[in-house]
């Protein structure tokens, strides 16, 4: 209490004491009672006990609340660290001792810093999960394109390391995901485009038609790379290769017939050229194919019309076609001696193709079918044939030997009589081959025919039948050797007699002359039934021989008149044998 004087203040303590003895003497002086001072005593010791009542229970509750924030900041500290996963924290007070405000104020700074550590995990659980979330929905397919999703829902109450490690993880496998996927839209993108340009086709309408973020001006990012967007991207893929795969497969029909076409009618190349485009890739695979605009819908079209024009053409020109391919028909048959009716094969065509009754090309796929059987017939016969051939060249050499041999003057030194006597060694040694090669020919022929179930035709003859006769008149002519020699003997001891006996001797060339008829010449015509030659390969013997071969193979026997030529004979005489023909070949 401050007491003020007249002169300079003066400050004194004020104590209770002090004030009591103050209110003594001012009891004093009034003069009070005994018993009012222990009464008003007695009051103000109640009052102070009331005060310090008041002031202990404020403080045991301040105590308690101290108690209380001391117990929460241990346990906030102890749920920190659960939900960060730490088991201790740098800087926690290793002891719980001293005062209630020493340990509140120890503990603090552990709390503030790990308050700091779990908000910054926070921010790491929520970018994580955010970055989950958003490539969950990319490859699902329900983020649209621009949107941004609502910030996830973190767990505080584990925000450990291991935790934020999963989900790590768990973002690392869909990043790799959204990667592969990527690379496959990119992929599939780029097939698209280079298909899009093969087929002539607009990439972008094509690629915006499976997804508008598939463009390329768009971020390689921001592309769709959901389930429905690959699925969709592989079915145009592959409807886009099927089409690549149709339309070269018609390109392809198209350029042969063009090329059938073109060869039919002879074709320039300068006209060719003009449509290399289109031929370039007549034997391409579909792989092979990637040129941009090689299969376009407009170079398809414009194959089409060229080749309907073509056709149209071919129809005027149908007769001079089908005249050529008959023509080569024919040329076939007779190089493999297939005897035909060339005159009315012909006609039947010209009936065909006036009559309308048959379309021109399948007059003309018939007529190629036709050419392809023949080359095959002819392929079956060549090497008989040729067997053919060597017999009937070693029978010229036989028939040229034989007037050699009877030629008186063969050795006379005249010009070119050593070239002759070489071919004469040459011939008699092919001469005497002729037997095993007639043996041979005459089991190529049979296993031919048994193979085939048909005759085989040397210009319309069986060629057994050819061979059988040459065998008999062969084995006549040496027959009529021996007897020549015989009679020759005979004659030779005649003259020898008659010499004897009279001083002169008869000729033997008078005798063999009368014999040469029936020798078999192979290089000359000899005389036939009616005065008509034959050759060997058409020959009927008629009345000339002792059996006659006719077309079926059967010989009739008949007396022997003369000898026949039955090798070298003139292609007329041939054609006089000719029967009725069908563009088809007969029987061989």
């Amino acid at each position: 209490m401050a007491v003020g004087g007249s002169q300079a203040p003066l400050v004194v303590e004020t104590t209770c004491g002090s004030l009591l003895q103050q209110l003594q003497q001012i009891w004093d002086e009034v003069g009070e009672s005994v018993e009012e001072r222990n009464k008003m005593l007695l009051q103000i010791d109640i009052e102070c006990l009331d005060v310090y009542k008041r002031k202990v229970d404020q403080a045991s509750k301040s105590r308690a609340r101290l108690l209380q924030t001391l117990a929460d900041s241990k346990i906030e500290l102890s749920s920190l660290l659960s939900a960060l996963g730490e088991k201790t924290y740098v800087g926690m007070p290793e002891k719980s001792t001293g005062t209630i405000i020493e340990q509140l104020a120890s503990i603090a700074p552990a709390l503030e810093q790990l308050w700091k550590q779990k908000e910054e995990r926070v921010k790491q659980f929520a970018d994580v999960q955010t970055q989950i979330q958003t490539v969950s929905a990319e490859i699902a397919g329900s983020l649209n394109l621009g949107e941004k999703l609502e910030a996830p829902l973190v767990n505080e109450n584990d925000l450990s390391l291991k935790k934020l490690n999963e989900f790590k993880s768990q973002l690392q496998e869909l990043q790799k995901e959204k990667s592969d996927r990527l690379h496959k839209v990119v992929e599939f993108v780029s097939s698209v485009h280079d298909l899009c340009a093969v087929l002539g086709l607009d990439f972008f309408s094509t690629i915006t038609e499976v997804h508008p973020s598939l463009e390329e001006s768009i971020n390689m990012q921001s592309k769709s790379i959901s389930d429905d967007t690959l699925s969709k991207l592989a079915k145009t893929v592959a409807t886009l290769e099927e089409d690549k795969r149709i339309r070269l497969k018609k390109l392809q029909e198209l350029a042969t017939q063009l090329f059938d076409l073109w060869n039919l009618m002879d074709t320039t190349m300068e006209e060719r050229r003009l449509f290399n485009h289109v031929t370039c890739n007549v034997s391409a695979t579909v792989e092979e194919v990637t040129a941009p605009g090689a299969l376009a819908l407009d170079l398809v079209e414009q194959a089409e019309v060229e080749v309907e024009r073509l056709d149209q053409l071919k129809a005027s020109k149908m007769k001079e076609i089908a005249l050529k391919k008959q023509k080569e028909l024919e040329d076939i048959y007779v190089q493999a001696h297939i005897d035909i009716d060339s005159e009315a094969a012909q006609e039947k065509i010209m009936v065909l193709i006036e009559s309308g009754y048959v379309e021109s090309s399948e007059l003309l796929s018939d007529m190629d079918n036709q050419i392809l059987k023949a080359k095959e017939e002819a392929l079956s016969r060549k090497d008989i044939l040729d067997k053919v051939d060597k017999w009937m060249s070693t029978c010229e050499e036989e028939s040229w030997l034989e007037d050699y041999n009877r030629d008186e003057n063969r050795y006379n030194s005249s010009r070119g009589a050593h070239l002759n006597l070489k071919r004469a060694e040459k011939a008699r040694i092919l001469v005497n081959k002729i037997p095993a090669l007639v043996d041979t020919l005459v089991a190529k022929t049979r296993a031919w025919e048994e193979s085939r179930q048909m005759s085989f035709t040397y210009d319309g003859v069986p060629l057994l039948a050819m061979l059988d006769e040459y065998a008999i008149l062969r084995q006549e002519r040496e027959e009529d050797k021996r007897r020549l020699r015989g009679q020759k003997k005979l004659h030779e001891q005649f003259n020898t007699d008659l010499e004897c006996a009279f001083g002169s001797r008869v000729s033997p060339s008078r005798i063999t002359g009368t014999k040469k008829a029936l020798t078999l010449r192979m290089a000359n015509g000899g005389a036939s039934n009616g005065g008509t030659n034959r050759r060997l390969s058409l020959n009927q013997c008629g009345n000339n021989g002792t059996r006659t071969a006719s077309k079926n193979g059967k010989r009739d026997s008949v007396q022997p008149t003369a000898t026949v030529n039955y090798v070298a004979i003139s292609k007329e005489d041939a054609a006089s044998h000719g029967s009725g023909y069908d563009p088809s070949p007969v029987s061989p």
